[in-house]
C-alpha cells in the first residue's frame, strides 16, 4: 500500500508562491493516480488537483485553475503542487492522496490512501 507524506507548507504573503511535495512509499507509485485536497476547520475536504499515473492528464478545481500546477516525478515517487498567485482563501491544510487508476478523479471517496497534511497560510 502506498503511503503519502506531504511537505513544503508554510506562511506566505498574498500573491506569493509555494511548492508542496508529496513523497510516496510502500507501493508502486506509478500504479496510482495522485490528488491534492485541502480542508479548513468546519468545512469538508475539497478537491484541488489530480494527475494520472503517467502524468499525461491533469484535472483542477475551478478555484485554482490557472494558478496551481500539479506534476509528478515517477522516478522519485513524488508528486508536486506548484501554487502561484496565492490568495488568503487558499489558506488550508493540504492533503496528498492516492487512488487506484480505475477510480474517478475529483471525488475524495476515490482516494484510498492519505497523508497527514501540510498547513498553508496566506496572509493578506
Amino acid at each position: 500500500q502506498v503511503q503519502p507524506v506531504e511537505s513544503g507548507g508554510g506562511l506566505v504573503q498574498a500573491g506569493g508562491s509555494l511548492r508542496l511535495s508529496c513523497a510516496a512509499s510502500g507501493g508502486t507509485f506509478n500504479n496510482y493516480g495522485m490528488g491534492w485536497f485541502r480542508q479548513t476547520p468546519g468545512k469538508e475536504r475539497e478537491f484541488v488537483a489530480d494527475i494520472n499515473q503517467s502524468g499525461s492528464r491533469t484535472y483542477y478545481a475551478d478555484a485554482v485553475k490557472g494558478r496551481f500546477t500539479i506534476s509528478r516525478d515517477n522516478a522519485k515517487n513524488t508528486v508536486y503542487l506548484q501554487m502561484n498567485s496565492l490568495k488568503p482563501e487558499d489558506t488550508a491544510r493540504y492533503y496528498c492522496a492516492a487512488r487506484n487508476p480505475w477510480s474517478p478523479e475529483g471525488s475524495r471517496h476515490s482516494y484510498g490512501y492519505w497523508g497527514q497534511g501540510t498547513q498553508v497560510t496566506v496572509s493578506s
